[in-house]
């Protein structure tokens, strides 16, 4: 064991096991952007669009995929399985980004979003009941900003949370490729 490696021990085993960290790096990120997004909807009120909806996709998928590739790396997987892993949790990320960037662009105006932004459709009732119901619908439109912080709407940080992921898994996979 080196003095480097006595001195950061957190750092060496991150360094010797690359697509392991990449992989429950990538799984605790997602796990963490979801438990916001939900308390973002469900304590603060701030409904999501459909775009909205469409971006937590990609971290559904992260959380499991990221998990089992960390478990497959902790008991020495091939590296191919590793490698393709990583990969897909990669791609996954990058197409968020640009999902996330489509939706930025909507709400800064640079495009139109799309059409479904609509409310809830359910049971409407009787005609009495359909004008009360019809008021307690809340639109959640794609291109109007639900909150913003230093300028940056929640599909903006997506696009970066989605990058970061994106580049923890290719660090995961060029780590792995020098270990072998």
């Amino acid at each position: 064991m080196t003095s480097d490696a006595a001195a950061h021990p957190l750092q060496a085993r991150a360094a010797a096991r690359p697509a392991l960290t990449a992989a429950l790096s990538i799984a605790a990120i997602a796990a963490a952007t979801l438990a916001g997004a939900w308390f973002f909807q469900l304590v603060l009120d701030i409904l999501p669009c459909p775009l909205c909806l469409e971006q937590r996709y990609a971290y559904y998928l992260a959380v499991p995929l990221g998990l089992l590739t960390a478990l497959a790396a902790g008991r020495d997987a091939p590296r191919a399985v590793l490698v393709a892993g990583l990969a897909i949790l990669a791609a996954a990320a990058l197409g968020n980004a640009c999902l996330g960037g489509y939706h930025a662009g909507v709400e800064w105006g640079f495009w139109p979003g799309p059409t479904e932004c609509t409310g809830p459709v359910g049971n409407l009732g009787s005609a009495g009941t359909l004008l009360q119901r019809l008021d307690t619908v809340k639109v959640i439109r794609c291109d109007e900003v639900q909150w913003r912080f230093l300028g940056l709407s929640l599909a903006g940080y997506n696009v970066l949370i989605s990058l970061s992921m994106a580049a923890i898994a290719a660090w995961g996979i060029a780590g792995s490729a020098a270990r072998r």
